[in-house]
């Protein structure tokens, strides 16, 4: 797959083939063509805006979001300190300290396995019938059967034993994991259809199969040959060598750099819009392309067209997955945007309600009224846990 990255023009020349008086109806394929150019276009303005997006988020979340969350979760160490001395506190009853120890090893836990506040481990194990490490292999091996799992079925992928909790103790870590794995499989899958296609050339091939091989490399050779054609037009015009005049030297070289990337990644579009620029075409020579040549370059802008698909939907994947999305969620720049300030005011309101409540929890009858009223949870899973807090720190409880 190519990897594109955008740069549109100033004043970028529109490719479309227009209806004239002389047609009363544009053909099937000039149709598609135009289809294809609108949907190419669409989707190198959505890629932008995505590049465009990528820098503003990453430093949005670097100088304001994860300032904000290790403010937070230090309020949250300040928290089940307090609750460690408070355990210590002969004003609580039996039942008060088994509220606080449950309270405080659930929370204590989560800054451990979460966010790496190690510096906990000591007071969770003071409190906790399990050892934090022991506890931390387990979630390792939880996570590494998960993986299997979702790799399994959600990607084909094989892992067998081998895996390592270190290979998916971070988001990052776990992406590369699955990628190399991924890589593994494709050279694996690759092999085996070599193989395969060696074999099937050790056969003897049907006179349909020899002419439908040769009919497949004769269209693959039109269609390099109709991107090829465009380009030598374009490079017999605009080479500077061939230009005395240093101004228009200098805008030929940067115009011949242009045509030379875009031949490079075989950007049809991109070829075409140069030879408007050039005037090398007019809007009467699209209108007046052949039907043969058409086709061929309704191959070109397929390809083009899926490689700026995939493009987009890999940036609307990593953002899914960064705001706990489904994967397949329809997304747009301004909402991840809109989303991650939102995140962040509801994190200046949760530490401005956190440091009230941690004031208040430092008065001994305060505390002793909320646990009064709390009951300790059967079971609680990981993923309510946040709401369990949060209903804890709730000034109403007070």
């Amino acid at each position: 797959m190519l990897s594109i990255v955008i740069m549109l023009p100033n004043d970028p020349k529109i490719i479309r083939i227009a209806q004239t008086s002389a047609t009363q109806e544009l053909s099937k394929n000039q149709k598609q063509f135009n289809n294809l150019i609108k949907r190419i276009e669409a989707q190198k303005q959505a890629l932008l805006e995505w590049q465009e997006t990528l820098p503003l988020y990453h430093q949005k979340v670097s100088s304001e979001y994860e300032v904000l969350w290790d403010a937070y979760n230090q309020q949250r160490v300040d928290l089940v300190y307090l609750l460690d001395r408070a355990h210590g506190d002969k004003a609580f009853t039996k039942s008060d300290k088994a509220k606080i120890r449950h309270i405080l090893t659930e929370l204590a836990e989560q800054l451990i396995l979460e966010h790496g506040k190690d510096e906990l481990k000591e007071v969770y194990n003071r409190h906790s019938e399990d050892d934090i490490d022991a506890a931390q292999e387990e979630a390792d091996a939880m996570a590494a059967d998960l993986m299997k799992s979702m790799m399994g079925g959600m990607f084909g992928v094989d892992i067998g034993d081998d895996i390592d909790a270190s290979d998916i103790s971070s988001p990052e870590k776990m992406r590369e994991f699955l990628q190399k794995k991924m890589q593994e499989a494709q050279a694996e899958h690759a092999e085996k259809q070599r193989q395969a296609e060696e074999k099937r050339a050790q056969r003897k091939k049907t006179k349909k199969q020899l002419e439908k091989e040769a009919k497949q490399q004769q269209e693959e050779q039109n269609i390099s040959q109709s991107i090829r054609e465009v380009y030598r037009k374009l490079a017999g015009a605009l080479h500077p060598d061939r230009e005395p005049d240093a101004g228009e030297r200098e805008r030929k070289t940067k115009l011949m750099q242009r045509v030379n990337a875009a031949y490079e990644k075989k950007n049809l579009l991109e070829l075409l819009e140069l030879q408007l620029e050039a005037e090398q075409i007019d809007q009467e020579h699209l209108n007046t392309i052949a039907e043969d040549r058409l086709k061929y370059f309704i191959k070109i802008l397929k390809e083009q067209a899926r490689e700026l698909d995939t493009e987009v939907f890999g940036y609307q994947m990593e953002f899914n997955r960064r705001m706990n999305r489904p994967p397949l969620a329809r997304l747009n720049p301004k909402t991840v945007l809109m989303s991650l300030e939102m995140d962040i005011r509801s994190l200046r309101s949760d530490i401005g309600k956190l440091k009230d409540e941690l004031k208040l929890f430092k008065n001994t009858p305060s505390l002793k009224a909320f646990l009064k009223s709390y009951k300790i949870p059967r079971r609680r899973t990981a993923d309510d846990f946040d709401d369990f807090i949060g209903g804890f720190l709730h000034p109403d409880n007070f």
